[in-house]
């Protein structure tokens, strides 16, 4: 499929701040609701990689998963469309902890306070205990591409975001 519009950004994570409707924000809440209703048994995110990465990146034991759901797995601004919504990409879509597409934007949204805290009321799991799971994968899987030497841009944000992560963990890795 041939998509003539352009995305919302040149780069995964958000250089500029978005002034995007309600109605686009409604629309992308709702169509990550119908992705994780989606049933298959294709995996995005495996609990082993969890298990490793997090404590290693993140700084705190892997959190329990609440519920696994399907996800797109690699929603960032690159791979989005304005009018009409679309999602590009979906390779790597799959089961994932609950939350994971909206994490995933989050994180990629962590220069541009005023987005990221839009990403943060239209999915309000994120910050709660419901979204720690997600949360974690996601900070551990981008501080990885970080220690690599991608996404140096995010750096500092992600790690203030795993200590916010290791704040609201009951108990820290040591």
């Amino acid at each position: 499929m041939w998509v003539n519009q352009p995305v919302l950004s040149d780069d995964l994570i958000l250089q500029h701040d978005l002034r995007l409707p309600d109605s686009w924000w409604n629309d992308l809440a709702g169509t990550l609701e119908k992705v994780t209703a989606v049933d298959t048994d294709r995996v995005a995110v495996r609990q082993q990689y969890m298990e490793r990465a997090i404590p290693e990146f993140v700084g705190i034991q892997a959190p329990a998963v609440g519920r696994w759901s399907t996800a797109h797995s690699d929603v960032h601004w690159a791979h989005l469309i304005a009018s009409p919504l679309l999602m590009l990409d979906w390779e790597g879509w799959g089961q994932a902890p609950e939350d994971f597409d909206a994490a995933t934007l989050y994180a990629c949204t962590l220069l541009q306070p005023d987005t990221a805290d839009r990403v943060r009321a239209v999915f309000p799991a994120l910050g709660s205990p419901a979204g720690l799971a997600a949360e974690a994968t996601v900070c551990a899987q981008l501080l990885r591409t970080v220690s690599r030497g991608d996404s140096l841009i995010l750096e500092d944000q992600l790690r203030n975001w795993a200590e916010e992560l290791r704040r609201r963990w009951p108990c820290t890795a040591r």
